[in-house]
């Protein structure tokens, strides 16, 4: 087959362009821009765009289908050629579909760990040498490529993200998949851009958990008293399994997981990370794992790239950055460091970064987000807030939604930078939260503090 890619760059897109060229199909691509590692990946394969920009001539009736990247505009000049000239148009959720629609699915949503326990699922299939097609949107240690498709394997395993399909196609990318395994870690309110308020993104919920096949299953944390709600008022024909944070304790730094065999050292923490592998669990058993296969494996499990990733250590602290934006993930990363290392000086760093985060119609969500830290900062970019065109945002609006009147706010990363050079670093541990890079500041001369 004959595919073009527009916007090819993005993260998934182009592991999306690599499986398929790996599956031998002819591949060709646009984008304005493309950054590194997509960059040297679509060059090493020769898949990188001779040149950046949008060529409408590059869209021909011999192609089979265009898969259309979010990144696009909806009057992408290819877009249109492709509508003119009658080319199959395929957002990424669809065409994964079209891929997999033979196969058994098994999707993880959630509002925060999909990526995580999607990690975790693989990992264990990886170490037991189970083969099978995958997608998932964080890089893996140990994987090539973070899409799989074969037209042998019979699972699929899927991260269902709850974010648009593409800008010709507004439902959630995870309303596509149609699983016929699933699972939903919780409920917490995102992405306030295209879903305004909390009951409009709880109803995007409720139409994935109506989208599972019949006869198929919903693992879901029971933990959660939205998600609760929302798969006790369904009425699909499906199985429900409820799951719990499993039983642990730390001890000298070190988290030790209960299991029918007694104690076990995991190198994950943090009771979020403990509940997705308990999610984890039953989606491995319901593939066929047994429980102890899972053990084994999950041991050596290190977290998905960018969570909760050790940056630095010496014999007193330690350093920590994680991509934790959204509220509800910012509170379990923070406590989670405050339970693994309760006798350090906790110093938690918060980037402001996307729409939501910036919005002072959702601000307020992050109240008490940031009180397992004994030290609470937060910078953000005036100039991002101008570009996402929201409303200005004072340092005391700040202060005020996180409920902290000792939350120190940063807006120049020049002085977010003295901080760190004037700051002792002993007895600390330090979490660096952001999806993006603190406006531009060296995280390597941070980490040289700790060597």
């Amino acid at each position: 087959m004959k595919i073009h890619f527009i916007a090819i760059g993005g993260s998934a897109m182009h592991n999306l362009a690599l499986a398929l060229h790996e599956k031998g199909y002819e591949i060709t691509g646009s984008d304005d821009m493309i950054f590194e590692p997509s960059r040297s990946r679509l060059e090493n394969k020769g898949l990188l765009p001779s040149a950046m920009g949008w060529f409408p001539e590059r869209i021909t009736t011999d192609l089979d289908a265009v898969i259309l990247g979010m990144h696009a505009k909806r009057d992408n000049p290819e877009l249109a050629a492709a509508k003119e000239l009658g080319v199959k148009i395929y957002s990424y959720p669809e065409f994964i579909y079209e891929q997999s629609k033979y196969k058994t699915r098994v999707v993880i949503g959630g509002s925060h760990g999909k990526t995580t326990i999607t990690s975790m699922i693989l990992h264990v299939l990886d170490y037991h040498d189970r083969e099978v097609d995958y997608m998932v949107g964080a890089q893996l240690e140990g994987f090539d490529t973070m899409v799989k498709l074969t037209e042998t394997n019979d699972f699929i395993v899927l991260e269902g993200d709850e974010y648009l399909s593409s800008p010709i196609d507004l439902r959630p990318k995870f309303h596509l998949y149609q699983p016929n395994i699933a699972l939903l870690s919780g409920v917490a309110w995102d992405h306030i851009n295209v879903f305004p308020t909390f009951e409009n993104y709880k109803e995007q919920f409720s139409i994935f958990i109506d989208s599972i096949v019949e006869g198929g299953s919903l693992t879901y944390n029971g933990e959660d008293a939205v998600l609760n709600e929302l798969v006790l008022a369904s009425e699909n024909t499906i199985r429900k399994i409820s799951y719990d944070t499993p039983e642990y304790e730390v001890v000298d730094g070190e988290t030790l997981l209960q299991t029918p065999e007694g104690p076990m050292p995991v190198e994950i923490f943090g009771k979020h990370n403990l509940s997705n592998l308990a999610g984890a669990k039953w989606i491995c058993q319901h593939m066929g794992i047994d429980e102890m296969d899972f053990y084994e494996a999950i041991a050596s499990f290190k977290g998905a790239s960018k969570r909760l990733e050790k940056l630095a250590e010496n014999s007193s602290s330690v350093m920590f950055k994680d991509f934790a934006h959204a509220p509800s993930k910012v509170a379990a990363t923070v406590k989670a460091v405050r339970e693994q290392y309760p006798d350090r000086n906790l110093i938690a760093c918060l980037e402001l970064h996307t729409y939501s985060s910036l919005n002072t119609d959702f601000i307020g969500e992050y109240k008490e987000s940031l009180d397992s830290a004994d030290t609470a900062i937060v910078f953000y970019s005036p100039e991002a807030v101008k570009l996402k065109r929201l409303e200005n945002i004072s340092a005391d609006t700040v202060k005020n939604a996180f409920g902290r009147n000792d939350l120190q706010v940063f807006t120049d990363p020049e002085e977010l930078k003295r901080f760190f050079e004037n700051r002792s670093f002993d007895a600390v541990a330090l979490l660096m939260m952001s999806s993006g890079n603190y406006g531009g500041i060296d995280l390597e001369a941070v980490k040289a503090k700790f060597q």
